[in-house]
């Protein structure tokens, strides 16, 4: 029990190392920012006359594309732990934890938590902005806590994955590159933007049946009261099999690098 306690100690402590650099770099909020609400305006504005037309019945195209873009925002935002972890690595920094009395696993989960925390903050600014476009929450403020913790957990879920990639590379840009290697093809061939149902049928095969399009589809169902289809206890069971696989898998690469 008491090494237990120890870890979640060693690990509040890396978590709080990690979120004093962001507030010591403000700018990388803030850029982390811009882009979700260039995807978010760009698509309500330049492609919603066009798309929306086919996603009519949930009613102004802002209500179906936010929760989607909340999803890839979370997404892209989980690869910042693969990056800091290469970078640290490459940086010597591990190798002064590793002279410490701590938890081998605190430098993963600190940094894990240290970046949903920050993906959080960039999602409240994007749901103001959705705000702004007149994006509305119709189910209710229980469900909208709902939706945001479930994105949150499935972004710390891809967190994992990010962390494994970022160890098993030797430096930060390919730990990017690589994550975006399969983040792309996820949030684009999913329900993200469009219905599946307008995506040729073997493309729907697989857009129907993997997790992003799950987490979205259960965001609109938090967000808008639309039929979910059992989405949420899909994606709540790929959350579990992805922290089980990859968090073992994690600590292991990172004992094995460091």
């Amino acid at each position: 029990m008491t090494t237990v306690l120890a870890g979640f100690r060693d690990g509040w402590i890396v978590t709080r190392r990690n979120l004093l650099r962001y507030m010591r770099l403000p700018q990388l909020v803030v850029i982390s920012s811009i882009q979700p609400i260039m995807f978010l305006t760009l698509f309500n504005f330049v492609f919603g006359g066009a798309i929306g037309a086919t996603v009519a019945g949930s009613g102004p195209y802002i209500n179906y594309l936010l929760p989607g873009i909340l999803v890839q925002t979370i997404l892209f935002g989980s690869l910042q732990t693969g990056v800091g972890l290469s970078r640290d690595l490459n940086a010597g920094i591990i190798d002064r934890f590793r002279s410490l009395p701590m938890s081998r696993s605190a430098v993963l989960t600190g940094r894990t938590s240290a970046d949903i925390i920050r993906s959080s903050l960039v999602a409240m600014i994007l749901l103001g902005m959705g705000y702004v476009y007149g994006f509305r929450f119709q189910n209710g403020a229980g469900d909208a806590v709902m939706m945001i913790a479930l994105i949150l957990a499935f972004g710390y879920a891809f967190s994992w994955i990010a962390a494994f990639v970022g160890l098993a590379v030797k430096d930060e840009e390919t730990a990017q590159l690589a994550g975006f290697l399969f983040i792309f093809p996820l949030t684009f061939a999913s329900a993200t933007f469009v219905p599946t149902a307008t995506m040729p049928h073997w493309l729907q095969v697989f857009a129907n049946n993997q997790p992003v399009t799950f987490a979205v589809t259960a965001a609109r169902h938090f967000a808008l009261g639309t039929p979910s289809g059992g989405a949420e206890w899909k994606l709540l069971a790929w959350i579990v099999g992805i922290l089980l696989v990859f968090i073992p898998l994690s600590i292991y690469s990172y004992k094995k690098r460091s």
